[in-house]
């Protein structure tokens, strides 16, 4: 890579985001040399939240000069998609060789994270990937060994912790509102169009999704290792599939071709999306991927109801659920500390006013077109012998909560600002969330608790920075 200013610039602010640090890091400064980005994977998320959005927000600092997929007709779709004139490629390394990126985008399916991941850093170029970081611990131990011999950096987009109101309850805590925190109630609703979607999907796969104790529980066990600021010790777990999969009476070959369209209450038309199908339909015949696939299928192999005991190394018990078929989507989480209790909750329909589709609800949750609604959340904080308070937190239904942009803001503009609440995420992050996934997989399969030491050579910490 070319060693100019803005790139230096650029490598010191991922490492100090890579590390998680509090410290300022320097500004870009890219001067009128630009980053040069590359994107592996052209799925849903790949070309719109890291491909479109960095293009429309930040092309003054970044150019793409480079799209990499083994379905050529996604990436045709995806260049077109995202406006920008670089090359296309199926051969990753030829990707590196000849586009010379300071930055790698990981978002292909969760299995092959780990491929794009070594190769990137092993070539000399910072990585930068989706959630979750991986899906096996054997994986996550290459992926570790990869990051120490390379001297480079990898990000983890966590952006659930850039949201304003996942980001109040830090403050709360960081603060020592109820003083020390004893355990946790967390449970987590997705309802029968969001949740369904991940068994239509490659996800309902152990083997390229690694199950949703890691593709999507990734997510929330990242919040409770931020939120309680230590590292799980060990996890004992309960899980079933009971609800979609072999579970039904009936399946069909996929929505498009079923003769139960009429009696189904999952069916789904995916002509209705122009998107879908440019993006998936009209591309079947390069790899075989159906994105309308039937929810019953007999190859379904992950959890559809979850149920996990996490005991952290600071002492703190967290008892979490993950629903996949409830008739809302939304979560409650409860604090037990020393002094009090804080209580919060996202999107239960009988405790709000607002009237939202269980079927828009994610569509505007994944919205990337600016259009957020803004409004306020309550969450309560009651003191040991005193009256309940209600906080109301400034709430953004689009990206994620508002969390999206912000985090895109942290990696490309606001790398000067000192952020109090430790948001950054890095391999260690990416590593600590997923392994509570798997460790919950292997005791359901065993029916043993399982020791988080025990899976790769992280030691878990008492104080996750520290």
């Amino acid at each position: 890579m070319k060693n100019n200013s803005s790139r230096r610039s650029f490598i010191t602010s991922v490492s100090m985001l890579a590390i998680g640090t509090t410290l300022s890091a320097s500004t870009f400064g890219f001067g009128n040399k630009k980053l040069k980005v590359v994107l592996v994977g052209t799925g849903v998320r790949g070309t719109s939240f890291w491909g479109k959005r960095l293009v429309e927000t930040y092309s003054d600092i970044l150019e793409f000069v480079g799209i990499c997929d083994i379905n050529p007709g996604r990436l045709e779709y995806a260049k077109k998609y995202m406006k920008v004139k670089c090359k296309t490629y199926t051969d990753f390394e030829k990707m590196i060789s000849e586009g010379s990126p300071d930055l790698i985008i990981v978002t292909t399916t969760d299995a092959t994270h780990h491929e794009f991941i070594i190769k990137g850093l092993d070539l000399g170029c910072d990585v930068l990937t989706e959630k979750p970081l991986t899906t096996d611990e054997d994986k996550c131990q290459q992926i570790l060994d990869a990051e120490r011999r390379s001297k480079k950096n990898l990000i983890v987009g966590f952006n659930y912790r850039w949201s304003p109101y996942a980001t109040k309850i830090k403050e709360l805590l960081m603060n020592n509102t109820i003083g020390k925190i004893t355990s946790v109630d967390f449970h987590w609703y997705l309802n029968t169009h969001h949740g369904a979607s991940y068994f239509r999907r490659w996800h309902g796969l152990r083997q390229t999704g690694g199950s949703l104790w890691v593709h999507k529980a990734t997510h929330h066990f990242d919040l409770l290792n931020w939120w309680l600021d230590s590292d799980p010790q060990e996890v004992f777990a309960y899980g079933d599939l009971e609800h979609y999969g072999s579970a039904n009476s009936f399946r069909g070959n996929n929505c498009r071709d079923c003769q139960h369209t009429k009696s189904c209450e999952y069916y789904w038309d995916i002509t209705k999306s122009e998107r879908d199908v440019d993006l998936y339909v009209k591309n079947e015949k390069h790899d075989g991927y159906i994105r309308d696939n039937c929810l019953f299928r007999e190859e379904i192999n992950i959890y559809d109801k979850m149920s996990a005991q996490i005991k952290y190394k600071n002492n703190a018990i967290v008892n979490y659920s993950l629903t996949t078929y409830s008739p809302f989507e939304g979560w409650r989480i409860a604090f037990n500390g020393q002094e009090g209790r804080i209580e919060a909750w996202l999107d239960i329909p009988y405790l709000k006013k607002e009237e939202v589709s269980q079927e828009k609800l994610h569509e505007l949750e994944m919205s990337q077109n600016g259009q957020d609604i803004e409004h306020y959340e309550p969450l309560i904080v009651h003191k040991l012998w005193k009256n309940h308070e209600t906080v109301q937190v400034p709430y953004e239904r689009g990206g994620h909560g508002g969390g999206d942009k912000r985090l895109h803001d942290k990696i490309f503009k606001n790398t000067k600002v000192k952020d109090p609440y430790e948001r950054a995420a890095g391999v260690r992050d990416g590593a600590m969330s997923i392994l509570i996934g798997v460790a919950a997989r292997k005791s359901i399969e065993s029916g043993n608790p399982i020791k988080i030491a025990e899976l790769t050579d992280l030691e878990p910490r008492v104080n996750r920075l520290g």
